[in-house]
């Protein structure tokens, strides 16, 4: 609406200036209060308006006019650089498809590195170290310029330059104010940077261990038959096959499992919608190309659920594929078929048909793999978790005790 506004008066209505800037100051303030920062203890006041006595402030200068044309491309174009930079230091969220839909994902920045440092501190000391206070008070105070300026608030751009400190200095249209963390006179920049090390080293390790648990929780209690299945996918389609993606699988030492694929033995499982006859094979990725040249196909690309497989229009009637002489392992006849094959390296693709070649056909399809060095992947990745969190620990725990305890 403000936009909209601007592009046609070059004013920014005032009601609507007034509501934004109390609520970026509301978040500010929360952001402070907690991981933004964690720069008091002073409970954050639920309202829009400026609280003159609260340790955290925020306060943008509503211009008289603003430009037309800058309100087309400043929010997403000329914005872009600051963008990238406030993800670095602030972290965020994207979309990641699963097997169940949408869901959503969290990197953290150097912001929540640096708070998580300062909580631990804080936790052991009840002191909070000035130089990672005022680093991370002047990265929020670098997103929260970039946060007015996309919110079409100035037409000033934000300077690429990181102000610590209390006071913004040299403040006009967007000033951000806080109170001076305590000091500790223990506290030396190479005990800083120590605890912020520590602190990275701790979230990694943290990171390695739960990969490393979930993947020994699956190995010992998911398997099926010696064998991790996926879940079940139904899939329709008008054309002559079902193809999968091209599935590249490197040459590997297995060590006590011998070489070839990670996967080891692999299991394609499916179930015909109607009960029609169905065959699945498994063959080089170059040579179900060949086979499939000219014929309606249609290949799943997506595994969540509700995608669609995208469909290679085509009109010429497919040999049988029991006898195209292709497949490394197959199976055809009256559903439920299974497929198995003990994987090698290479390139390959998995086709499901009618024996026939018949377009139209539903099928219910899961595939499993053995994947016989996870026990020895979980481990590694347990170990190596596990060192980093004892490695991160000790880097920052000296520092604490030692600024806790100055000479």
């Amino acid at each position: 609406m403000a936009g909209v506004a601007i592009l046609l008066t070059g004013r920014y209505p005032a009601p609507i200036f007034e509501f934004n800037v109390g609520v970026l100051r509301w978040t500010w303030r929360v952001q402070h209060y907690s991981y933004g920062a964690l720069g008091t203890d002073r409970y954050p006041p639920f309202t829009l308006a400026d609280v003159p006595d609260y340790p955290a402030r925020l306060e943008v200068e509503r211009p008289e006019r603003l430009s037309r044309g800058l309100v087309l491309v400043k929010w997403w174009l000329l914005a872009i650089p600051h963008y990238l930079i406030v993800a670095l230091l602030i972290g965020g969220i994207g979309p990641v498809l699963d097997g169940d839909g949408p869901l959503q994902w969290f990197f953290t920045g150097l912001v929540g590195v640096l708070v998580l440092a300062a909580g631990i501190v804080l936790l052991f000391t009840g002191r909070y170290p000035e130089p990672l206070y005022d680093l991370a008070v002047g990265m929020d105070r670098w997103a929260l310029r970039v946060a007015a300026y996309a919110g079409l608030m100035t037409d000033t751009y934000p300077p690429f330059r990181l102000d610590t400190g209390g006071t913004e200095p040299g403040a006009a249209e967007a000033a951000v104010a806080v109170e001076p963390a305590p000091a500790r006179a223990g506290w030396t920049a190479r005990r800083v940077t120590a605890v912020v090390a520590g602190a990275v080293l701790v979230l990694t390790g943290s990171g390695l261990a739960a990969a490393g648990g979930a993947m020994l929780w699956a190995d010992r209690t998911q398997r099926t038959d010696g064998l991790l299945m996926t879940p079940s996918r139904h899939f329709d389609t008008t054309a002559s096959a079902l193809v999968s993606e091209e599935i590249d699988l490197p040459d590997v030492d297995l060590g006590p499992f011998g070489s070839g694929s990670l996967l080891g033995t692999v299991r394609i499982e499916v179930q015909s919608a109607s009960g029609q006859p169905i065959f699945v094979g498994i063959a080089g990725d170059d040579d179900v190309e060949a086979y499939l040249q000219g014929v309606a196909h249609a290949t799943v690309e997506d595994l969540s659920h509700g995608a669609t497989p995208v469909v290679t229009a085509g009109d010429r009637v497919p040999e049988s594929p029991a006898s195209a002489g292709i497949w490394v392992a197959s199976a055809a006849g009256a559903a439920p078929q299974a497929v198995t094959w003990d994987s090698e390296g290479g390139d390959w693709s998995i086709v499901v048909m009618p024996p026939d070649g018949n377009a139209g056909f539903g099928v219910t399809v899961r595939a499993g793999a053995e994947v016989p060095a996870l026990t020895w992947i979980a481990g590694g990745a347990l170990g190596a978790g596990g060192a980093l969190l004892v490695a991160g620990l000790v880097l920052m725990t000296v520092p604490i005790v030692r600024a806790a305890h100055p000479a």
